[in-house]
């Protein structure tokens, strides 16, 4: 049975060791140690108080739930002691020297690095545009302003740019476009709207292209014990996981 390291015991941590099915996890680490404590006690597993012991534990993959900087802090040393790696915070992939490197260790480890579909859906056939060109790939996100911190009395746009751009100005709020542009092979058209209408997350993607063309739209419920988190993006790594094994693959 597949053993996992979870690097991270927010929210999306709960919800995995919650659901672990086809997998356990006898390591977990987070910077607050009564967090890590709580689901060590849900998981059956140890809960580390330091991290470099933590990567070394006796596990199969390490799963990133923490965030960008844990992402980018800890990738590299997770697949140099020979470990799989599943990265939660995409937004770390943004820098295209980090991403190199990560892969080259990978492959020269004989390691994967997974990334799970989050909150959306049609990520997998987004990698057709890696053999034939996509002409428009283009992400309309509408949140309400209090997700964001802001305030408006109408519907307004607050972004239009690159996947690589939005990350500097909304660092929590560019997962989807990320994993769009790493799928695709090409950055990510992002317009990033806030409407005091609406209380749940909308994800609309345009793409177009020598296929044809697709319009997808997900309405994101949160998940049930934090506002802040896609049900959805948990899911799909608790897909993910229990799927690894398996002798059949379905999706490109």
């Amino acid at each position: 049975m597949l053993r996992i390291g979870l690097l991270g015991c927010g929210n999306i941590g709960h919800i995995i060791a919650q659901h672990a099915e086809g997998f356990t996890i006898p390591a977990v680490f987070d910077n607050v140690p009564a967090r890590a404590e709580e689901i060590a006690a849900i998981c059956h597993g140890k809960a580390y108080t330091d991290v470099e012991a933590f990567l070394t534990a006796d596990v199969d993959l390490i799963v990133e739930a923490a965030s960008v900087g844990a992402a980018r802090a800890h990738a590299k040393a997770i697949l140099l002691n020979n470990r799989d790696l599943v990265i939660m915070s995409v937004g770390a992939l943004t820098d295209p020297a980090f991403k190199e490197e990560l892969m080259e260790t990978a492959r020269a480890h004989k390691k994967k690095i997974y990334i799970p579909s989050g909150a959306i859906f049609g990520l997998d056939n987004l990698k057709i545009g890696q053999i034939s060109p996509i002409t428009k790939l283009l992400l309309k996100t509408t949140k309400s302003p209090a997700s964001l911190g802001l305030t408006a009395t109408s519907r307004k746009r607050i972004f239009s740019g690159k996947a690589h751009e939005c990350i500097k100005a909304y660092p929590k709020n560019v997962n989807v476009s990320v994993a769009m542009s790493l799928a695709a092979g090409q950055d990510t058209d992002v317009e990033l709207w806030v409407d005091p209408a609406v209380d749940k997350n909308v994800h609309e993607l345009f793409i177009e292209g020598s296929f044809g063309e697709t319009y997808i739209k997900v309405t994101n419920l949160p998940s049930p014990d934090n506002p802040a988190t896609s049900y959805l993006a948990a899911l799909s790594i608790l897909s993910l996981l229990r799927n690894l094994d398996s002798p059949l693959v379905i999706g490109t």
